[in-house]
């Protein structure tokens, strides 16, 4: 079958015509009952989105570019759409081609997932116009989320609280000395659009203030289209908490609780876990209902995410609202019991959440690390290569959201993420201790990753106490830390490692035999 200008492959598998009825069959409940989704991604996110369709009886569309023509999520698909060469400019982003996919296959509705068009506005117009449901929120919820000054000012009529600083965006140099006068240094930089730390500066003296603004205005510009930055109070040593909110469209929305995020680099998440150490119930209960205020202050519909900065005192404030799946959200899931992408397509077809916000419970612990072909021994630069060995861990309480398949070549056209590791424990302490065990069990070569460095967080004493920051990277790691050929090597790099924990963040040192150092087996894999 040939529906479009672009290949088509139909797997064996497909259980549904692609000749369904058009528009959208609608119940006689008024919901309706998609038989068919599209995922608007590749990788490990559209395999995962494609599995729960597939629990549900729901067929399924791949997109995909020349690059990932033999990538696991397209074979999984019941149906498969190559639309155009590897850049992602010339496939993944070109809405006109992915909603005329859409349109030859009889689409019924489409899932983002997280990057790419997850947030464009445009994108979700453009499905609405050809009469496809847009697996998320409303564009109009994207735009004013996709503009952290318009986000702020939505917000701030709810009562959430935000960091000090400016209203608007900075209008130069004069008015940002006058408001850092104000708010007294340090203080932070950022650019009103986008994400990912592009267009952010830290100036921690006057004299900075100039060249670090006409960096981040500039910066803004060249990644965004949009030069507008705005100033905030500096945090110092903040925690990243954020919380996953659910909305339907029967006006419920309910929080499902939050995830710590404060391990990263580049200002990119590496490690996640949930619930946070940092929370009391009480704290949990301030921080969930604010983020529903949030979703709330734009009538939001489906999965987001807020985000907050947790400084040392306890107080909170917002950052900023993702609308979308986050990378992360395995770990919610395996502390509540919930299917996050199902329920994304139960809202996306018109039905209530099926619990109140009383209902949910936390169940455990859980923890994610990001599996990234890069180099952490040099400053976790990508690297490029053959996954010519590539064993997954598995075991109790052992999850990995995977793209890739041993013999693949990571593909320099896209992020670098190979996988994610989540694993789940009753408590904490297991959740660790089954994190390093997986870690130790994931054998992966032909390409450095950043499994060594999540090693090295799980044993670092500032980690297993619970008492970290976003400085993490900064204050405990240094690349050499890395480099030991045997165990007794790497007990010293980790005692090393606590020792600086101790003197930057008062926490208490780890000694050999509570450290949980790797395997001689985990050290030589390689």
């Amino acid at each position: 079958m040939e529906a479009s200008p672009w290949a088509v492959i139909s797997a064996p598998t497909a259980r549904f015509a692609s000749s369904c009825p058009y528009p959208k069959f609608v119940n006689d409940m008024g919901k309706r009952a998609f038989k068919k989704i599209l995922i608007a991604n590749r990788g490990e996110i559209a395999l995962r989105v494609m599995r729960t369709c597939k629990e549900m009886g729901i067929a399924t569309v791949a997109v995909f570019s020349e690059a990932d023509r033999q990538a696991p999520f397209v074979r999984f698909a019941d149906e498969a759409v190559c639309i155009g060469p590897p850049p992602s400019k010339e496939s993944y982003l070109v809405i006109d081609k992915v909603v005329q996919v859409c349109k030859d296959l009889h689409v019924d509705a489409v899932h983002p997932g997280y990057g790419f068009l997850s947030e464009n506005g445009d994108f979700a117009q453009a499905l609405e116009q050809a009469g496809i449901v847009f697996i998320g929120p409303t564009p109009e919820a994207m735009h004013v989320m996709g503009d952290k000054l318009a986000a702020k000012e939505a917000v701030r009529k709810f009562g959430v609280p935000l960091v000090p600083g400016t209203e608007g965006a900075v209008s130069g140099l004069e008015e940002a000395e006058a408001v850092a006068k104000t708010i007294t240094f340090p203080i932070l930089i950022k650019a009103a659009a986008g994400g990912g730390g592009k267009g952010m500066r830290i100036v921690e003296k006057p004299e900075e203030l100039r060249e670090a603004l006409e960096r981040a205005i500039s910066e803004a510009q060249n990644a965004f289209g949009d030069g507008s930055v705005f100033i905030e109070k500096f945090v110092t040593g903040p925690r990243h908490i954020e919380v996953q909110v659910l909305a339907d469209t029967h006006g419920n929305t309910v929080y499902v609780f939050e995830r710590e995020c404060s391990i990263q680099r580049r200002y990119q998440k590496v490690v996640e876990e949930a619930p946070s150490a940092a929370l009391t119930p009480a704290m949990r209960k301030r921080m969930g209902e604010a983020a529903v205020n949030v979703a709330r202050s734009v009538n939001y519909v489906g999965a987001g995410t807020v985000e907050f900065l947790l400084d040392a005192s306890g107080e909170f404030y917002f950052m900023e609202m993702n609308t979308r799946l986050q990378v992360e959200h395995p770990v919610t899931e395996m502390i509540s019991g919930l299917d996050l992408v199902r329920e994304q397509i139960r809202v996306a077809q018109g039905e209530k959440l099926s619990f109140a916000q009383d209902d949910l419970k936390i169940n455990g612990h859980a923890i994610e690390v990001r599996v990234y072909a890069e180099d952490p021994a040099n400053n976790f630069l990508p690297d490029i290569g053959t996954l010519t060995t590539y064993r997954p861990p598995q075991g109790p309480g052992v999850r990995v959201d995977d793209g890739f398949a041993e013999g693949m070549a990571i593909p320099i056209h896209y992020d670098p993420m190979i996988a994610k590791l989540i694993v789940h424990g009753a408590m904490r302490e297991e959740a660790i201790a089954r994190m390093e065990r997986a870690i130790d069990e994931y054998a992966i070569s032909g390409v450095e990753t950043t499994l060594p460095f999540c090693r090295f967080v799980m044993g670092h004493a500032a980690f297993r106490s619970g008492r970290y920051d976003t400085l993490f990277v900064r204050d405990h790691f240094r690349p050499e830390l890395l480099q030991g050929t045997d165990p007794g090597e790497m007990a010293a790099a980790v005692l090393v490692a606590a020792h600086i924990g101790d003197e930057n963040s008062q926490v208490p040192a780890v000694s050999p035999e509570d450290a949980h150092l790797p395997s001689p087996w985990w050290l030589m894999r390689r």
